[in-house]
């Protein structure tokens, strides 16, 4: 069997070709520009075109999304995708079947599916973006909530709020790479397109002292979450996705700052870095066609 899997995000767009073992047979990356729905839209069909031996579709995306209709209530960062029945609209146009599941929550199944968490009953997911997504497995099941919302880690306080906007104090507004840039950016006085998470690391790395301060900051607030997550979920291990898990020495700088807060939980790098929206698109799409 062949299936088209479609990792969808605000800036990019991940596609694959993956069999019913999750072997990933073919993949490709297109830059996704204005956060433009119709620009995936087309860039789906025209890699299904080119791949026509595929006989099914799962797509990752952002959200607020039923996994079962593929019906989007909230596209995330995607906000052409509000309130779009996207399973509905591939059928359609292709004649296959199709399952949509929310990106954190294919993230977390590639780990129960082919990673490090095949046996484990208890554990969750944070994937470290252009927010904060996350995804619960308690009790030997995934756990989406009543309105396919559980897990939006993103939006966990991650200082105690003031009299400011309310999601000013929130994990999606204190602890992206997209935030660390914007600080650095206005510190510095530059533009943020001439500001990477690159340099401000490097910087880090160096004793730069702004470097240092917002890195850390990064970091507490990062660590604050966390915190919150293991005690209200006690899990055998957090797993941590997301472009910036991949910097070295990464997961062993959250454990240090961790080990302020008395806290010993098991953290770790997801097991399958760019290819885990695609893996557990599948592993979802599989499930949902045996169902």
């Amino acid at each position: 069997m062949r299936i088209a899997a479609y990792d969808i995000g605000g800036t990019a767009l991940k596609m694959g070709v993956l069999n019913e073992k999750g072997e990933i047979l073919a993949q490709e990356k297109t830059a996704v520009p204005n956060f433009s729905g119709e620009h995936i839209l087309a860039s789906i069909q025209a890699w299904l075109a080119s791949h026509s031996e595929c006989e099914g579709i799962a797509l990752s995306v952002p959200g607020y999304v039923d996994p079962w209709t593929g019906f989007i209530t909230m596209g995330g960062s995607l906000r052409d995708f509000d309130g779009f029945a996207l399973q509905a609209w591939l059928q359609n146009k292709t004649g296959l079947p199709v399952s949509v599941e929310n990106d954190a929550n294919c993230a977390l199944l590639a780990e129960r599916w082919l990673g490090n968490a095949q046996t484990m009953r208890d554990f969750l997911m944070m994937t470290i973006g252009t927010g904060i997504g996350g995804a619960l497995f308690c009790n030997g099941e995934l756990v989406r909530g009543h309105r396919f919302r559980a897990g939006e880690f993103g939006y966990l306080l991650s200082e105690r709020p003031g009299a400011g906007r309310l999601n000013s104090y929130t994990m999606n507004e204190n602890c992206t790479l997209a935030v660390l840039r914007r600080r650095y950016a206005l510190v510095s006085d530059r533009p943020l397109e001439a500001v990477t998470g690159e340099e401000i690391f490097a910087g880090y790395d160096q004793g730069n002292k702004i470097c240092v301060r917002l890195v850390t900051q990064f970091y507490q607030d990062l660590c604050s979450g966390i915190y919150n997550l293991a005690h209200l979920f006690d899990p055998q291990c957090i797993f941590l996705g997301g472009g910036i898990t991949e910097r070295p020495g990464f997961i062993d700088e959250i454990k240090a700052h961790l080990g302020w807060y008395g806290l010993t939980v098991c953290v770790a790098r997801a097991s399958h870095g760019n290819s885990a929206g695609l893996t557990g698109a599948v592993y979802h799409y599989l499930n949902s066609q045996h169902k």
